[in-house]
């Protein structure tokens, strides 16, 4: 069953949840399965956006069933030690993964500059403008006849990821989802660590 958090009932369009028949061994969203896909262009599935792994910790005392990733779950007590695998229970018809939305278009990187919103964020983007006129004389603040300039976009973000201010995020380019939402999150690169590329682009001021 999915996760209850709106007034509405919340469920996967291309699942039917009344199936009497076994879930197991079959496609993703038949038999009550959750539903999911891969959007290719080299990116993997987001494995939250399949299942959920759950680890155990001790709370005063007491060993309780603690989500991974952040989602709510049954606190029952269990031993020490054990993992276990569910089936991720989140609704966003938004998601690139578990939705129906398709990537196609631009494919850009950047890094979150707002986390703010709920399931959106602001990507900020630096880069530099040639200016034809400051060929002639090189200002302190010009680079080589190139200036600094940024752009923010806001970007969806999917349940599946947990970002924060600082991290490096891809963004890939989809249907409208709103007024100014054109792209959604597809891979997120936490700050500090080594995967963010080797180039280094100029701090924004």
């Amino acid at each position: 069953m999915a996760e209850q958090t709106e007034k509405a009932f919340l469920r996967q369009p291309k699942v039917f949840l009344s199936s009497k028949k076994s879930a197991k061994g079959k496609k993703p969203g038949k038999g009550g399965n959750r539903f999911w896909k891969s959007i290719g262009l080299g990116f993997k599935t987001s494995r939250e956006a399949i299942e959920v792994k759950l680890v155990l910790a001790q709370v005063e005392g007491i060993v309780l069933e603690i989500c991974f990733n952040g989602l709510p779950c049954a606190m029952k007590p269990f031993a020490h030690g054990r993992e276990k695998l569910l089936t991720s229970t989140y609704i966003d018809k938004k998601c690139p993964f578990a939705g129906t939305v398709s990537i196609r278009g631009r494919i850009l990187a950047g890094t979150c500059h707002s986390a703010k919103m709920m399931r959106t964020i602001i990507v900020r983007r630096n880069y530099l403008h040639y200016v034809k006129k400051y060929q002639r004389h090189v200002p302190p603040a010009v680079l080589n006849g190139y200036e600094k300039r940024h752009s923010n976009i806001p970007a969806h973000t999917s349940p599946c990821f947990r970002v924060k201010e600082g991290d490096h995020v891809i963004i890939g380019q989809c249907r409208p989802l709103s007024k100014t939402i054109r792209f959604n999150v597809l891979k997120v690169i936490p700050a500090g660590s080594s995967g963010g590329g080797g180039k280094k682009a100029f701090v924004a001021m």
